[in-house]
């Protein structure tokens, strides 16, 4: 043995945990949206859960990943913690697929050309070959990141591969004969080891990876090898744990308490009954013996599956020690909690999961500011002070889902590598500016009925009556948003920019006649400021429309992206179809209900003669 041999080791270490992390963070790049969906979906029943938990996790290589991720659901409210237990146990189970995966080491190819094919040494450069194509080639939509899986499979045997030839180099000096042999007559050394390590690397796949490199040397026994199994399941739960705690809510806290409450007693479970087995006699043929990647992976799995039916039965009991561990967080005074809590960190690594927790934030949000305009046109009408301090709490409420969301994007940004991933995040950071400048508008208008009223100023029962009008068309386009970016409705983006075109022909309409009413003394003078400014407020409200419209566009059509304003200029130049109709249906809409009210005071008055006079009887 030299420093070379070590500088190998550590080298193939160093690919195999590398290609382990690139080949399950693009898995679960890919899945995250599929994942978040059937997550959802999950029952109370704990077998469906169970399997669930096996199925995701083998999926994205990953049961750390796999619980963080259904903590975070938990948080957010999507999961309840009874629904997420039987989650966590398949998680445990659908790690062993990983070293079910490393297993291909022990195939034997002599006289058979097409096991060759499964063996590390072919697999490993097959899979480059595959990823870089993919990669380079960009065939398909997704081939980036589906190449980025087959490099991290390559990278990942490869590393392995070194890792082995290594460590058969290290078998000759005697180093790891003692240091495993060691162990074996030291079970609690051996837990510790293990426990130890898989704390370490933060995760039991790669722990148990670097059990099946050693064992090529054929110098580890199963007496030496099962308590180190055992002890890495104690290391990675309570890596788990940390990540579930940290800056989390009590339900989150509990998932990861439920999980190392499980692996106490799966470890438990494992070491009395391969105590009691040895004694009875039923592993002598096997404690001595060396043991192969294949024995090392079956021993996991069956240690993990065991335990699993074992206290599948018990999960009631798993969520009853964990409500007493974990006490209830007081609750706050915070009107949309729910949502502000699914703004979980645990959601990067899955960002369908993040960017959807977005999504259901800046949809309140901009039903909040939505609600509040339609408040304070109530103002207008008939101005209440309870009402105004209403719409100010709300829009504090607003403001605060606004910061949170703000920052949640900016460090969401990072671990987005998908285009898709990003268009969405590129046109929520756009929306949510517009929908929190919606809420100020209110706050505006509001203000704005509240300083008419305490100069006590009215607007005249002609202007308020086109108030409505104005008011309609404003609902309407606002509508017609809601519609867009809750379903990406590119068909209701297309009615925005005819409405708007409406409603900017409205407010002119709306300033010619009050400015023809005030010259004539129907409305006050002292109003003119009011409702100029009340115009000035409307426009910006359908503006702010026209942008959600545009953002949604250019995430469809991202070709628009570097002209965008171009497209829509020429839409209301009347160089399109469909605009033009809606536009014509719009402006003969709210126009005709426009002018009922100017007609109306605008009819000269009949003079009723004094024969046509009901006049009332006297008594006599």
């Amino acid at each position: 043995m030299d420093i070379f041999d070590v500088i190998s080791l550590l080298g193939g270490l160093a690919m195999f945990l590398y290609g382990m992390r690139l080949m399950g963070d693009s898995l679960k790049e890919n899945s995250s949206g599929a994942l978040k969906a059937v997550i959802e979906k999950v029952t109370n029943n704990p077998f469906k859960a169970f399997l669930l938990g096996v199925m995701i996790t083998a999926v994205i290589q990953s049961s750390t990943a796999t619980i963080v991720i259904t903590a975070g659901l938990v948080g957010a409210g999507i999961l309840s913690l009874h629904q997420s237990m039987g989650i966590i146990i398949g998680a445990n189970v659908g790690t062993t697929v990983t070293g079910q995966i490393i297993r291909l080491l022990d195939v034997d190819a002599s006289g058979s050309s097409i096991l060759r094919f499964f063996q590390p040494s072919t697999l490993a450069p097959i899979a480059l070959i595959i990823g870089m194509v993919l990669i380079m080639g960009n065939f398909l939509k997704n081939s980036h990141s589906i190449g980025r899986i087959a490099v991290g499979f390559g990278i990942l045997f490869s590393g392995l591969l070194n890792m082995t030839g290594a460590v058969t180099s290290l078998a000759e000096s005697g180093i790891v004969e003692s240091l495993f042999s060691g162990l074996g007559d030291h079970p609690l050394l051996g837990y510790l080891t293990g426990a130890g390590v898989a704390f370490v690397l933060q995760s039991s796949s790669a722990s148990i990876g670097i059990l099946q490199a050693f064992s090529a040397t054929g110098l580890l026994s199963f007496k030496a090898i099962y308590t180190i199994i055992v002890g890495i399941y104690l290391g990675d739960c309570v890596t788990t744990a940390i990540v579930c705690w940290i800056g989390a809510k009590a339900e989150p806290k509990r998932v990861g308490v439920i999980n190392i409450v499980f692996n106490l007693c799966k470890t438990a479970a494992v070491l009395i009954g391969v105590t009691v087995i040895h004694h009875i006699g039923w592993l002598d043929a096997l404690w001595e013996k060396p043991v192969n990647s294949s024995i090392i992976a079956n021993t996991n799995t069956v240690f993990n599956l065991g335990s699993a039916l074992l206290f599948l039965p018990l999960l009631n009991s798993f969520e009853r020690m964990s409500l007493k561990l974990v006490k209830d967080d007081p609750v706050p005074a915070l009107k949309y909690k729910e949502e502000l809590d699914a703004l979980n960190p645990v959601f990067f690594n899955t960002p369908a999961l993040a960017l959807r927790s977005c999504y259901n934030l800046l949809l309140t949000i901009f039903r909040a500011s939505r609600s509040n305009i339609e408040k304070s046109f109530r103002l207008l009408e008939r101005y209440d002070d309870a009402l105004h301090k209403e719409i100010l709490a709300e829009e504090d409420e607003i403001d605060h889902m606004t910061d949170r969301i703000g920052r949640y994007t900016v460090e969401l940004l990072p671990h987005l590598r998908l285009e898709d991933h990003v268009a969405i995040l590129n046109q929520y950071y756009k929306v949510m500016a517009e929908f929190e400048r919606l809420g100020d508008h209110a706050v505006n208008i509001a203000d704005h009925a509240a300083a008419l009223k305490k100069n006590n100023t009215k607007f005249s029962a002609v202007a308020m009556s086109e108030l409505a009008v104005l008011e309609s068309a404003i609902m309407g386009v606002l509508d017609e948003a809601e519609q867009t970016f809750k379903k990406r409705d590119v068909d209701a983006a297309r009615r925005i920019e005819p409405l708007v075109q409406v409603i900017s022909e409205i407010i002119a309409e709306l300033k010619k006649n009050h400015l023809r009413r005030m010259s004539r003394g129907e409305c006050d003078i002292y109003a003119d400021a009011g409702f100029t400014n009340l115009m000035t407020e409307f426009r910006r409200i359908a503006a702010i429309c026209s942008n959600v419209g545009i953002a949604t566009m250019v995430r469809v059509y991202p070709e628009l992206a570097d002209h965008e304003h171009l497209y829509f200029e020429s839409l209301h130049q009347g160089g399109d179809q469909n605009f033009n109709e809606t536009y014509e249906r719009a402006y003969a809409r709210y126009f005709s209900l426009l002018r009922k009210p100017e007609e109306e005071a605008a009819a000269p008055q009949r003079t009723v003669p004094v024969e046509e006079l009901e006049m009332p009887e006297f008594a006599e």
